[in-house]
């Protein structure tokens, strides 16, 4: 059992550095974890939703889509929450510009 686990988290921890070079495949397979809450993962509709968004920035059909199915799902409240965090992730991997957050 502690294999699996510690597998589940080495897979975790490469799509969350995968994540932070921009791979839309990596933020789309965070979106999943979330959305289905694999890989040891609670279920969390704000963060599927973040990770979709990453993805569907970064060029992936399927996370715009499936951004769009959990905005469905979600209170006005929960997407604002959701884009806060996506923004948040694109300030601190850099990914998103001082000018770019201002506009």
């Amino acid at each position: 059992m502690g294999n699996s686990l510690q597998s589940a988290q080495f897979l975790m921890d490469s799509r969350y550095s995968d994540a932070a070079r921009g791979d839309a495949q990596a933020c789309y397979d965070l979106g999943i974890a979330y959305s289905c809450g694999t890989s040891g993962i609670e279920v969390d509709l704000i963060e599927a939703h973040k990770w979709f968004n990453l993805a569907a920035l970064a060029g992936s059909e399927e996370g715009q889509a499936l951004r769009s199915e959990m905005a469905d799902d979600m209170t006005a409240r929960e997407v604002i929450e959701a884009q806060k965090r996506a923004r948040a992730w694109l300030v601190m991997t850099g990914m998103m510009t001082m000018q770019q957050q201002a506009a």
